[in-house]
């Protein structure tokens, strides 16, 4: 597939497309990834800059992106972005964001109405943005034929009954109103806990500490495997260091445990790993380094 910020492979049966919304520099590297060590950054800059790291500023990048997967003759989503028109005070950079997330979709060749399943990782607004689009007078479901698969953990924390995750930030009220709750409403929300399966390809597994119901989505096809970690990693750096966890992981410990376990299997399987916000080829993989982890061989290619 050859069109501007969309890209495909083939794991096993299964197609993988990715759909850039957005890349750029995001925020300086080490308050990114707090604890993190300089030397670790400079060390690996060969390969970490300019895909993670903009040297210049010293300022970590991320990319905005969706994952489309053709599986068992279904189209699933995995995470919607950031969405169009949203009240996000909290988060100036994608507040009343315009993007061409729908464009996108269309030049992977995805209409909203053919989608069969949408993945939330985990329910932060760079997550779960487009689950709806403005109807003209009020948030609806962008996916109209879609069941959406939403951990119920972070159902319940980002939620009404929880007073949208303890009243802290209005903007975790303002993304629960706009992006899950008319999704609610229209009844197509499935809450799932600890694993989920979708397909003989594709099964959720919760992986709890950036967000309580934070999760993976495995998929196994033939003898080819991939992880879909969300935001379990935000920097390759965390590979090199799993006990760095991103400024925005709600439970330290948590966290890093997940981090580990799932690195562990990735390494193990040889799982293709693919982060919700790496720039690149948007994917790595990942081998033991004794007690350690490192970064595999060149992996998967996706096609541009």
């Amino acid at each position: 597939m050859n069109q501007e910020n969309v890209q495909s492979t083939m794991v096993g049966d299964v197609e993988v497309i990715r759909v850039v919304e957005w890349q750029g520099a995001f925020t300086p590297a080490r308050d990114f990834i707090p604890g993190s060590d300089a030397e670790v950054w400079k060390a690996n800059e060969d390969w970490l800059a300019p895909d993670h790291w903009e040297t210049e500023t010293d300022r970590a990048t991320v990319t905005l992106q969706t994952w489309v997967l053709r599986s068992a003759g279904r189209t699933i989503v995995v995470d919607t972005g950031v969405g169009n028109g949203r009240e996000r005070p909290g988060s100036p950079r994608f507040h009343h964001w315009q993007g061409d997330f729908l464009g996108g979709l269309a030049r992977a060749g995805v209409r909203p109405q053919d989608v069969d399943v949408v993945v939330n990782t985990h329910v932060h607004g760079d997550h779960i943005g487009w689950n709806t689009h403005w109807a003209g007078d009020d948030w609806a479901p962008t996916f109209p034929n879609a069941q959406y698969l939403v951990p119920a953990a972070d159902d319940f924390h980002f939620g009404p009954d929880n007073a949208y995750a303890g009243g802290l930030r209005v903007d975790d009220r303002l993304m629960y109103e706009d992006s899950i709750a008319p999704v609610h409403r229209a009844g197509q929300v499935v809450l799932w806990d600890r694993e989920y399966r979708i397909d003989q390809h594709l099964t959720l597994e919760s992986a709890p500490g950036h967000t309580p119901g934070s999760s993976v989505l495995r998929l196994a096809s033939g003898s080819d495997r991939a992880v879909f970690v969300g935001d379990l990693l935000h920097s390759p750096v965390q590979i090199l260091e799993p006990s760095c966890n991103s400024c925005f992981c709600m439970d330290a410990d948590q966290a890093v445990a997940s981090r580990r376990r799932i690195l562990e299997r990735a390494a193990d399987e040889r799982e293709l790993v693919v982060p919700a916000h790496f720039g690149g080829a948007g994917a790595v993989e990942v081998r033991r380094d004794g007690s350690r982890f490192a970064l595999g061989p060149a992996g998967v290619t996706l096609r541009q």
